[in-house]
């Protein structure tokens, strides 16, 4: 049961996603995203990790993509992008697809030496990490997300007045 569970929520992840990618309409590319975030929190639910499931659910699928979709709903996107920003966008991305792609590299290879030596930590033991050796790059996002919410709101407000 557990394996034709985990292939129909691998078929539908990755149904939404190719979904989300020959769409143009942005809000539904919001929700097939949705769609997808929860299937990998079921994926992790199968994966004996409720923990990070549950994060999937209530992070991603809730609140970020909730906020995507704020966004989407303040940007007029029906003008698309001017003809000479094009070729920047383009370039842009291409160079951002081969960073992502070797840092995935690089992470690969990371997890590949460390799953030898990797313990099951809990929770507790995950957040007793975080606020002690990453006490200070913990803090320094909540800083970055909290000066990227009152941007967010400045922008809205002079949208407004105008």
């Amino acid at each position: 049961m557990g394996h034709f569970l985990f292939f129909l929520l691998a078929i539908i992840c990755t149904g939404s996603v190719l979904g989300m990618i020959i769409s143009k309409n942005q809000a539904y590319n919001a929700l097939f995203l949705i769609v997808c975030f929860a299937c990998l929190g079921g994926v992790f639910a199968l994966l004996d990790a409720p923990f990070i499931a549950v994060v999937q659910i209530i992070i991603y699928a809730g609140a970020i993509m909730i906020l995507f979709i704020f966004v989407i709903m303040m940007i007029d996107v029906r003008y698309g992008i001017p003809p000479e920003k094009k070729k920047w966008t383009l370039y842009f991305s291409v160079v951002l697809g081969v960073v992502l792609i070797v840092e995935l590299i690089l992470s690969l290879k990371g997890a590949f030496s460390l799953m030898g030596s990797a313990e099951k930590a809990s929770p507790a033991d995950l957040g007793r990490l975080l606020f002690t050796k990453y006490l200070y790059p913990f803090e320094i996002t909540s800083i970055l997300i909290i000066a990227a919410i009152v941007g967010a709101i400045v922008l809205v407000k002079k949208k407004e007045n105008e």
